[in-house]
């Protein structure tokens, strides 16, 4: 189908096996019994899905164990040299099988011409484990594996009325709504004290969405490969780095591949704090800075 933020029929069949799953899971009548190790259910990232800060991983979000269900609330800034990120939203995993999510992003400039700068993104997301389990399989190679979407819709861009852009359209975009599909595969590796964890994401996102989709230099999807790496220094405490590749679809935006280095800090399970140096590259020609600053993520829940 021509519209980008149309489902496909894989993204029709994850969202209807997703609903299946969580329906069927109600119908036990799980409760939340807080079942699953401390910090596995990885902390909230970007878009709102349980992972690292830059990429969802396999894991399933919050503390419900295969019995039970979990959710959480998160709120998420990054502040570079010009710009500022902000993404809150909630999410819940039900019988550590199907996670979904919402979250809002809200992007600003700080310096001229951008400084007026506003952009808002709603994401809708869902999240399937399909195979092997992270924590419990580990005589095994095989990690765990889900699958996921996230639906985007970008709300247009404010303080450009002087410019006449009030659409990401006029900016290149083809769209202003677009899907991503991901497949991701975690493994814990407890003697080791590592968990690691490779995505691979089909989409068409510009700066996650936020300058639209698709654009004069390509409107196809394209596989971006992410990858994560984190050390388990105690129970409580993680560090590790993050890469994620990204297209290049705008002829006004030279955007760059996305890596951070972090730090999780869980003080038990319902409560976590996460800071990383990140480094965003370039935003837009307007501003053709590398973009590198903090980000500090806190998330709340069971």
């Amino acid at each position: 189908m021509r519209q980008a933020h149309r489902l496909t029929g894989i993204g029709r069949a994850l969202l209807a096996g997703a609903l299946l799953c969580a329906g069927g899971a109600a119908q036990a009548q799980l409760r939340p019994d807080m079942g699953k190790f401390l910090a596995t259910g990885g902390v909230t990232q970007l878009e709102g899905a349980g992972g690292g800060g830059l990429t969802p991983w396999a894991l399933i979000t919050g503390y419900g164990s295969r019995d039970g269900y979990g959710a959480n609330a998160h709120y998420t800034g990054v502040r570079t040299q010009d710009y500022a990120l902000d993404t809150y939203g909630v999410a819940a995993g039900v019988a550590d099988r199907v996670e979904l999510s919402l979250a809002r992003q809200q992007f600003r400039g700080s310096l001229a011409p951008l400084d007026a700068l506003r952009i808002e993104q709603d994401i809708i997301g869902v999240k399937v484990k399909l195979a092997g389990d992270a924590v419990y399989d580990q005589d095994r190679l095989l990690p765990q594996i889900a699958a996921g979407l996230m639906y985007k819709r970008n709300k247009g861009v404010g303080g450009l009325g002087a410019l006449g852009v009030s659409n990401v359209k006029q900016l290149g975009a083809k769209d202003d709504r677009g899907v991503d599909y991901y497949v991701a595969a975690t493994k814990i590796l407890f003697e080791q004290s590592l968990l690691l964890n490779g995505t691979v994401r089909a989409t068409k996102a510009n700066q996650m969405g936020i300058l639209g989709f698709g654009g004069d230099k390509g409107d196809n999807y394209q596989a971006m490969v992410e990858v994560s790496a984190a050390y388990l220094v105690n129970r409580k405490l993680a560090a590790g780095v993050e890469y994620r590749r990204k297209p290049h679809n705008l002829g006004v935006d030279e955007e760059k591949a996305y890596y951070d280095a972090f730090v999780a800090y869980f003080p038990n399970k319902h409560v976590s704090v996460t800071a990383a140096y990140a480094a965003l590259g370039d935003i837009t020609v307007f501003n053709p800075t590398r973009q590198r600053g903090v980000y500090l993520s806190l998330q709340a829940g069971f």
